[in-house]
């Protein structure tokens, strides 16, 4: 079956672990030469397998990790950001939130708040964000690609408050900001009073699927607040990227 086909190039590439070339796929796969080119093309199409140096070495596409990771549970992914998320709450003095991308969408799914109890904080609430007025969607967003955020800029976008910007050239300037700072704002754009600042977890060479954010009241998050918490978001992805990874590592190595 053509099916059987295509899985068998995908695990070939996958076990090698390093980009296999054609010739290489086509010896270790058994098909005919020709077949084996013309199913490298098509996965490579649908980027289920990427060729970075354009040298007909394959590995693993971006968008077949995305679906792995998007397989992933949000119970398996709350266990494995948790720590880091519960450290970040206590030194912030903020809730702390964890953001996924999901059928077109993105939604909180897990929040860590302080420890102090005189302390006062603003609670996210769980579920979906608004694309265009979110710092969690917005993180996202920014890094996607073009067709991603054409789909964002041309879809309705809802107005909450006088700070919502609902215009492409809005939201088009703002992604390149969020491109070059390296975190996303949300100033009152849903609810007046409010603030919130968030940073794109990426995984390997996966534009992000998730996002890691602090929200607050606005008193308290000026500029330079939100820079200082935005720079510490920053630092906090990386550490959430991995240990979602060894997570999932872990996992598969035990159902082994």
């Amino acid at each position: 079956m053509h099916l059987d086909r295509l899985i068998a190039v995908l695990e070939t590439v996958a076990v090698a672990g390093r980009p296999v070339s054609a010739s290489e796929l086509q010896q270790a796969t058994g098909l005919p030469r020709p077949t084996c080119y013309r199913l490298l093309q098509t996965l490579a199409e649908h980027r289920l397998l990427d060729d970075p140096q354009g040298n007909s070495r394959y590995l693993v596409g971006e968008r077949l990790i995305r679906i792995a990771l998007l397989g992933q549970s949000d119970v398996d992914v709350r266990h494995a950001a948790t720590p880091a998320m519960k450290e970040a709450a206590i030194d912030f003095g903020e809730a702390v939130f964890l953001s996924r991308f999901r059928n077109k969408g993105v939604e909180i799914i897990h929040v860590e708040t302080p420890s102090d109890p005189t302390r006062a904080y603003i609670h996210p609430g769980l579920g979906f964000r608004p694309m265009h007025a979110c710092s969690c969607s917005k993180a996202i967003a920014a890094f996607a690609e073009e067709d991603f955020q054409d789909d964002i800029l041309n879809g309705p976008m809802k107005v909450y408050t006088e700070h919502t910007k609902i215009t492409a050239v809005a939201l088009r300037e703002e992604f390149s900001q969020i491109l070059e700072r390296g975190y996303a704002e949300c100033v009152e754009e849903i609810e007046i009073g409010v603030s919130s600042v968030a940073a794109p977890i990426r995984i390997g060479n996966v534009g992000p699927t998730f996002s890691v954010g602090a929200i607050g009241p606005i008193r308290r998050f000026t500029d330079g607040y939100r820079a200082r918490i935005g720079g510490a978001l920053r630092t906090l992805a990386p550490k959430i990227s991995s240990a979602i990874q060894l997570y999932a590592a872990d996992e598969r190595a035990t159902a082994g």
